[in-house]
C-alpha cells in the first residue's frame, strides 16, 4: 500500500511539509535581518549560524537516551509549541525597537535546543508509524516537501523581507511550528510505549548508542562523511549571504532566488530517490550521489557579477540533487539495521557527531570571511566537501549493493 494512503503519515506529511516552509524562510529571514537591518559583522553572522546547530554539541547524546526512554509523538508537539513561542519574540522586539544581534543568537540557541528533540524523536518516529518495510517511500517523501521549501524558501523569504521587513517575515517560521502542532495532534495510530528494561544511568546509555555507530564500520563511514561535508558547507553556509549581497552586490530577493536553487537540485532529487536507489542499489547509491555532487561546490566561488553569478545558483543545483539523494539513502540505511531500542540513540549519536561540526563550520567561516574575504572561505568550504567523500569510499559501502536484510546486533 502507498504511504498516500496512511491517513496518519499524510497528517505527519503535512505538517512536517508546512514546518519545513516556515522554516527555510527562517534561515534565510533571520540572517538577512543580522545583515541588513542590525549591520552585524561577519563574525556576529557566524556566531548566528553556530547558534542554530551548537545544541546538538550541548545535549546531542542525552537527547537520544530521553527519546528512548519517553513516547515520541508528545515530545514532538512540546517542542513544536515552545519553538513558535520563542521565535514570536523576535518580531515583538522588533516592533518595540529593541532587538539586538545577541537576541537573535540567543533565540536561535534556544530553538535549536529544541530541534535537536524534535529530529532526534521524529527519526526515531517515523519506522514505528509506517513500518520498516516503508522506511524508504516515507523518507523520500520527507524529502520531497524539505527539497520543496528549500526551493521556494529562500525566494519567498527574500521577497518577503523586501515587502514587509525580516523581522516580520520570521512569523512564517513560528507559524510553521505551530501547524506541524496542530497536525502531530490529528494522527490517531496507536504509539508503542518504550521499552521499559533496566536503565543503567545515562552514562551508560549514551555509550551504548555511540558503541553502536562507531562499531559498525559503515555507519562509521557515513558517519564521518557526513560530519566531514557538515563542517565544511557551514563554513559556506556562514559565508554565503555576505558573498552574495556584500561581495558581488546582489539585491536580497536575488540572493534568495539564487540559494533556492539548491532547493530545486533537491527536489528533484527526492523525487526520484527511491527510483534510483532501485537502479543502482539502496546501498550504492549512498556513496555514488555523494561522489556525482560534491565538485558541483567548486563552482560557487567563481560566481562573479552579471550574468557568472548563475555559477552560484548551478552549484546549489547540483550539490542540492545529490544531498537528497544521500540522505534519504543513508537515513534509511541506519534506520534498517538498528534494533527498535536503540533507534534514539543511534539518531543522537549521529546527531551529535554529524551535527556537532556544524557550530564549528559556523564560526570558522565567520573568521574566515573576514580573513580571507567570503569568496575565500567558499573555496575552502568547497575543497572540503570534495574531501568528505573519501570516507564512504574507504568503508564496506563501497562494495555493497543493497541494504541488509537483517538488524546489525
Amino acid at each position: 500500500m502507498s504511504l498516500l494512503r496512511h491517513r496518519d503519515f499524510v497528517r505527519l506529511w503535512t505538517g512536517d511539509t508546512l514546518s519545513q516552509f516556515g522554516a527555510s524562510i527562517g534561515q534565510f529571514a533571520v540572517p538577512a535581518l543580522a545583515v541588513t537591518q542590525l549591520a552585524a559583522t561577519p563574525f556576529e553572522v557566524g556566531a548566528l549560524t553556530a547558534a542554530e546547530t551548537a545544541a546538538f554539541l550541548l545535549v546531542g547524546l542525552p537527547a537520544g537516551v530521553l527519546v528512548d526512554r519517553l513516547r515520541r509523538r508528545p515530545l514532538m508537539l512540546r517542542t513544536d509549541f515552545c519553538r513558535f513561542a520563542l521565535l514570536l519574540t523576535i518580531p515583538v522586539a522588533w516592533w518595540l525597537h529593541v532587538l539586538t544581534v545577541g537576541q537573535l543568537i540567543v533565540v536561535a540557541l534556544l530553538v535549536g535546543l529544541l530541534t535537536v528533540f524534535f529530529d532526534v524523536a521524529y527519526q526515531s518516529y517515523l519506522p514505528s508509524l509506517v513500518g520498516r518495510e516503508h522506511i524508504v517511500e516515507g523518507n523520500a517523501k520527507l524529502q520531497v516537501s524539505q527539497s520543496a521549501a528549500q526551493v521556494s524558501g529562500p525566494a519567498l523569504s527574500g521577497l518577503l523581507v523586501q515587502a514587509v521587513g525580516a523581522a516580520t517575515s520570521v512569523l512564517a517560521t513560528a507559524f510553521g511550528f505551530l501547524a506541524s502542532a496542530l497536525f502531530l495532534l490529528r494522527i490517531r495510530t496507536a504509539e508503542p510505549e518504550p521499552v521499559r528494561g533496566e536503565r543503567r544511568g545515562m552514562r551508560a546509555e549514551i555509550a551504548e548508542g555511540l558503541r553502536f555507530v562507531l562499531h559498525q564500520p559503515t555507519l562509521r563511514g557515513i558517519t564521518f562523511c557526513t560530519g566531514t561535508s557538515n563542517l565544511f558547507s557551514s563554513i559556506s553556509g556562514a559565508a554565503m549571504l555576505l558573498f552574495l549581497i556584500r561581495q558581488l552586490g546582489v539585491s536580497t530577493g536575488l540572493a534568495g532566488l539564487l540559494m533556492s536553487a539548491a532547493g530545486v537540485g533537491a527536489t528533484l532529487g527526492g523525487l526520484i530517490a527511491t527510483r534510483l536507489a532501485r537502479l543502482f542499489g539502496q546501498a550504492r547509491i549512498i556513496w555514488l550521489s555523494q561522489l556525482a555532487a560534491a565538485p558541483f561546490g567548486i563552482l560557487m566561488p567563481l560566481a562573479q557579477p552579471g550574468w557568472a553569478v548563475c555559477l552560484f545558483a548551478l552549484s546549489g543545483l547540483g550539490w542540492g540533487f545529490g544531498a537528497i539523494v544521500y540522505n534519504v539513502a543513508q537515513v534509511s540505511y541506519r534506520q534498517a539495521i538498528c534494533p527498535d531500542h536503540l533507534l534514539g540513540r543511534m539518531n543522537a549519536s549521529v546527531r551529535f557527531l554529524v551535527w556537532g561540526t556544524l557550530p564549528i563550520g559556523g564560526l570558522i567561516g565567520g573568521g574566515l570571511a573576514t580573513w580571507l574575504t567570503p569568496r575565500g572561505a567558499l573555496w575552502v568550504g568547497a575543497v572540503g566537501g570534495i574531501l568528505a567523500v573519501g570516507w564512504l569510499l574507504a568503508s564496506p559501502l563501497r562494495t555493497m549493493r543493497d541494504l541488509p536484510t537483517t538488524q546489525a546486533a
